[in-house]
């Protein structure tokens, strides 16, 4: 895909410096399906590895092989492994935590693999592709530490692309020791390069590091993270390239539950996703972040960068990213500051993904946060850094110690520094509790609907203000940190609830809860207190309609309707979206189009 920057307008403020055109769609960092994906499994295969296993038995060519992760009905032991290598299988990772191991197979085997009475699915191990002080005051953070909380005693994992520890702000107050206290890297790639990066060569690791937990030393403070003091354990699972793949994903997920009570991680940050092949319920990376939650840790995702994305005029709903469409994690959209600290001067970013999710119509995001033209820490000699200079902001000491990016990757580790504060304040509190604090606290005044101009491509686009844009409304750390309400503390008691169309009324409402967690038990809609016309504002409720002639576009725009609902007439039930298809992954100029060019 051509990536070219376009020149930086003379007149552009600092904050606004970010100015890309066609490039990395702006670090929600995506892991890019190379087939279309069908809505069934076939047999024990994934949908998009359903034509490779039809290449095997109409003679695949004798050197093809494919990267797939095979989940067993039990942790895979010597005999599995030992079994998938008489099949000519190479073992890249163990992945206890999904019951699964990652294969490189040759796809002629790809029969008798399945033929194992122990092998429960196979899918594609994804390639992950980069696509891809304000803040602080806007949020509340300010008040959080003027009451003392830094963040200090919690260990946050950023699974990324390395963080350079070599950077002053990562240091702890007595500016001698890295706060960086665990690294890992699984890649298998080199973590430095002749250019002078140290163990993030790409960029984005260091850069969403910063905003979790930089402590601003080099700029008199102006550009510290949320959370300055957090103890931060680095799992590098994207090259120089910006590349990776689910498994190394998996497996940083579970080193990070391994090493929980070492470290006390309580927070994981994935400021990255994919396209959705499948049911959240069967994909392994979902599952992956899943048992982190069921552990104790929250899980803190990225929504996406595919807002502009409009398939059939569905102006960017459908299109949030994998694993931020499990119901379990908070998923992250992206706000815009527009050069002021106050929050009723935020407008939604209009790369910004939308809900509802592919296959399950999960409602997503769960919340918002500035994530445009934010400025963090760089990683001199990096990939993003050699190759957009003009990205530079210069620190204290005249060195180029700071840089520009935009996004949802950025939005999350706000929220992911915004945790660690409120379980530095309480650590009882459970990933659901948390959950549900900060979107009941949220800021939730806004416009219906708002237009961005985004000169790169001569376009305006208009954001409308819904639960599927915005969610439970902008980060207020304030609010959550003055805030006693608890949650039930079972596991999933603040699951993202699901939206059913009712093609009898034409009516879209909310449904609570899912199999293992009776909405009964769930707290958006069973009390006073958690009651959804608080979490997500007064004229959304448990029984309203949340998409109708009205919400988000009327009913005379059935190809839109049917590009999130699944059904040409607009009347289905099932989810056969196109958004996720390999033809709009892939050539679909508006994937390579989010940035900040937004004025």
């Amino acid at each position: 895909m051509s990536q070219t920057l376009r020149p930086k307008s003379p007149n552009r403020g600092q904050r606004h410096s970010a100015a890309w055109g066609k490039r990395l769609t702006f670090m929600v960092l995506v892991l890019v399906a190379e087939a279309a994906f069908a809505q069934h499994w076939v047999g024990k295969f994934a949908p998009d590895l359903a034509p490779a296993a039809a290449r095997a038995n109409h003679g695949a060519s004798a050197g093809e092989t494919v990267n797939v992760i095979v989940q067993y009905n039990q942790v895979p032991k010597t005999v599995h492994e030992q079994r998938a290598q008489r099949l000519g299988a190479h073992l890249n990772h163990r992945l206890h935590v999904v019951k699964g191991i990652a294969l490189t197979i040759p796809v002629n085997s790809l029969p008798a693999l399945e033929a194992d009475p122990d092998v429960l699915s196979v899918s594609i191990d994804h390639t992950m592709k980069g696509l891809d002080d304000i803040t602080d005051t806007a949020t509340g953070v300010k008040a959080a530490w003027a009451s003392g909380y830094n963040g200090a005693g919690i260990g946050v994992a950023v699974i990324d692309s390395g963080i350079n520890d070599n950077h002053p702000d990562l240091l702890d107050s007595t500016q001698t020791t890295s706060r960086v206290v665990y690294r890992q890297d699984f890649t298998g790639t080199p973590n430095w390069n002749s250019k002078g990066a140290t163990y993030d060569t790409y960029g984005h690791g260091t850069h969403v590091a910063g905003i979790v937990g930089g402590n601003g030393y080099l700029s008199g403070g102006n550009y510290a993270g949320v959370a300055p003091g957090v103890s931060l354990i680095d799992l590098r699972v994207l090259d120089a390239n910006g590349s990776g793949t689910d498994s190394g994903v998996i497996a940083a997920i579970e080193q990070a539950i391994a090493l929980q009570s070492t470290y006390n991680i309580r927070v994981i940050n994935l400021s990255l996703g994919r396209g959705i092949p499948v049911s959240y319920t069967q994909d392994p990376l979902c599952q992956a972040v899943e048992s982190a939650w069921q552990a104790g840790i929250v899980v803190v995702v990225a929504a996406g960068n595919y807002g502009r994305l409009s398939v059939n005029g569905s102006n960017g709903f459908g299109t949030i990213t994998a694993p931020g469409n499990d119901p379990y994690v908070i998923t992250v959209g992206a706000m815009k500051s527009n050069g002021s600290t106050s929050p009723a001067a935020e407008t939604l970013a209009s790369y910004s993904s939308k809900g509802p999710t592919t296959y399950d119509h999960v409602v997503k995001p769960d919340l918002v946060a500035p994530g445009n033209a934010i400025v963090s820490l760089a990683a001199p000699g990096a990939t993003l850094d050699t190759t957009y200079p003009a990205e530079f902001i210069t620190g204290s000491d005249g060195n180029n110690d700071y840089f520009t990016l935009s996004g949802t990757s950025m939005a999350t580790p706000t929220v992911s520094g915004s945790v660690a504060l409120l379980l530095q304040q309480n650590s009882a509190l459970t990933p659901d509790q948390v959950k549900a604090r900060l979107m009941k606290t949220a800021y939730k005044v806004f416009p219906t609907s708002t237009v961005a101009w985004v000169p790169h491509l001569f376009m305006n686009f208009t954001s409308t203000y819904d639960l599927f844009s915005v969610g439970s409304g902008l980060l207020n750390v304030r609010n959550a940190m003055n805030n006693n309400d608890l949650a039930p503390p079972v596991v999933g008691s603040a699951l993202s609830p699901y939206a059913v169309y009712n093609q009898s009324t034409g009516r879209v409402t909310l449904v609570y809860g899912n199999g293992s967690v009776a909405a009964g038990s769930v707290v958006w809609g069973t009390s006073v207190v958690w009651g959804a016309s608080v979490v997500w504002g007064a004229t959304v409720s448990g029984t309203s309609v949340v998409w109708g002639a009205a919400l988000p576009w009327n009913s005379n725009l059935m190809s839109a309707f049917s590009v999130v609902w699944g059904a040409s007439t607009g009347t289905g039930t099932s989810a056969t979206s196109v958004v996720w298809g390999a033809s709009t992954l892939l050539n679909n100029s508006a994937l390579s189009d989010a940035g900040d060019d937004e004025q």
